[in-house]
């Protein structure tokens, strides 16, 4: 069982910065894939970015060059470093913990067939909430 808690959220003005955290705990490996999604009641499940067991980052193209995905293996803690923020990236933003052996087999959590399939892939988290106002 794998619980992720995600905290960092809040209401920033574009331009503005936030650093999303997100605690994991419970039956897991350093190393997996992780990542950070973000939904919002008008638009669909959007995948942010990943890290994988090689500790090499993936973004999506609306964040890239603003937003930097890390994480410290002996805390366990996954990171979003949230930078240049846009009223577009407000939206409810939850980490995933890819299942282990789709995390071998190269899946990415970024992918359509993850993202609208989560529960079958992933645990994720409760979510923490960005707005960020013009």
């Amino acid at each position: 069982q794998v619980r992720l808690v995600e905290s960092g959220g809040g209401s920033v003005q574009a331009g503005g910065s936030l650093r999303l955290s997100c605690a994991v705990s419970g039956y897991t490996q350093s190393s997996n894939c992780m990542g950070w999604f973000r939904q919002s009641p008008d638009k669909e499940r959007e995948g942010v970015a990943e890290i994988d067991r090689t500790e090499r980052t993936t973004y999506g193209d609306s964040v890239k060059g603003r937003f930097t995905i890390s994480r410290d293996k002996y805390s366990s803690t996954l990171y979003l470093e949230m930078t240049s923020l846009k009223p577009e990236d407000s939206g409810m933003y939850y980490c995933a913990y890819l299942d282990q052996g789709y995390c071998i087999a190269g899946l990415s959590i970024l992918t359509d067939r993850v993202l609208k399939n989560l529960k079958d892939f992933a645990d994720g988290g409760q979510g923490t909430q960005v707005t960020v106002s013009p």
